[in-house]
């Protein structure tokens, strides 16, 4: 069934209206008759002429609209003109060779000494690398365990063996100072920890590690909170950044920031407890050092073992 422009259409019907004149009918004059006598004779006859009619008939035509026709589609050729390609034209380039080819051989050859250059730098490095890769994607510090820096932070120490021969300044084991004696110590050096002895010893007593080693850090890493980062840390050992704390100043090698200096004790508990202990067997002075401060990051370990065993000898015998 046809539609649109191609569908048969009614023809409109149009009313026009048409006015045909009716002329006077032709008379002949006839002679006057003259009327019988009677009562009328002396009154005045009117005769009424009235003129023509005008008739007035309708007539309908029918008006038929033109059919739309289809749209005709024109094709426009275009010519082009063909494009002559010359086999023997030179390349654009060959007119630089002299100069673009050694720059490129010797940029080639100084990328390959560079990288040859690092990898012997590495590689000849003293100490351990610092920065393991995390497989999460993170790099962190090799102190706080690079790629193992999320095993360590559970909520409760984890379980060891304590070793029958403890050896000489052995971490682990009961406080040979009380909380009172680190409040002192804590007071006397105007830390801004002063009065958080109770944590300290608590803690240690939490984790098996006795707190004189705690408090020997803290004194070695930041003079008791006073000096450098443990300032905006509020950290016991300058822990690097590990992944449940917020990671500051990272254009110095990035520190873990801590929510209170008690939360930064307990962290450092954590760390020797359930890492360096648990996970890598490391229980003495001179075993944790060479790991958590080594030389390769700008440490003398020897002489942080000897601060380390200096203040413990000392606040054992009741001295500040």
């Amino acid at each position: 069934m046809a539609s649109g422009n191609y569908a048969r259409k009614r023809a409109s019907q149009t009313a026009e209206v048409t006015t045909t004149q009716i002329p006077l009918r032709a008379t002949r004059n006839l002679p006057a008759v003259q009327p019988a006598a009677g009562p009328w004779d002396d009154e005045e006859v009117t005769t009424d002429i009235r003129p023509a009619r005008t008739r007035t008939t309708a007539v309908t035509k029918r008006v038929q609209k033109p059919k739309a026709r289809p749209l005709e589609s024109r094709q426009i050729s275009v010519r082009r003109r063909p494009k002559v390609i010359d086999e023997y034209a030179p390349h654009p380039l060959q007119r630089h060779r002299p100069w673009l080819n050694p720059l490129i051989y010797s940029s080639a050859i100084g990328l390959i000494f560079l990288a040859v250059l690092l990898w012997a730098g590495i590689a000849q490095r003293p100490g351990v690398p610092q920065l393991l890769p995390n497989y999460g994607g993170k790099v962190y510090d090799i102190q706080v365990g690079g790629n193992q820096a999320t095993t360590w932070q559970t909520p409760k120490p984890i379980p060891t063996k304590v070793p029958t021969s403890k050896g000489p300044y052995s971490v682990l084991g009961k406080p040979t100072i009380s909380a009172s004696f680190i409040n002192r110590v804590l007071a006397n050096a105007g830390s801004p920890a002063a009065g958080k002895g109770q944590a300290m010893y608590d803690l240690g007593v939490k984790y098996g590690i006795d707190p004189v080693y705690a408090l020997a850090f803290y004194q070695h890493e930041s003079t008791f909170g006073t000096r450098g980062e443990a300032q905006a840390t509020l950290s016991l050992g300058n822990l690097r950044c590990i992944p449940d704390r917020e990671c500051i100043d990272q254009d110095r090698g990035g520190y873990a920031k801590f929510r209170s200096w008690e939360d930064g004790f307990e962290s450092w508990y954590k760390l020797i407890r359930n890492l360096y202990i648990a996970q890598w067997g490391l229980n003495t002075i001179d075993k944790i050092i060479p790991r958590y401060a080594p030389s390769a990051d700008n440490n003398n370990e020897q002489a942080y073992i000897s601060s380390l065993k200096t203040a413990v000898n000392a606040w054992r015998a009741g001295k500040l």
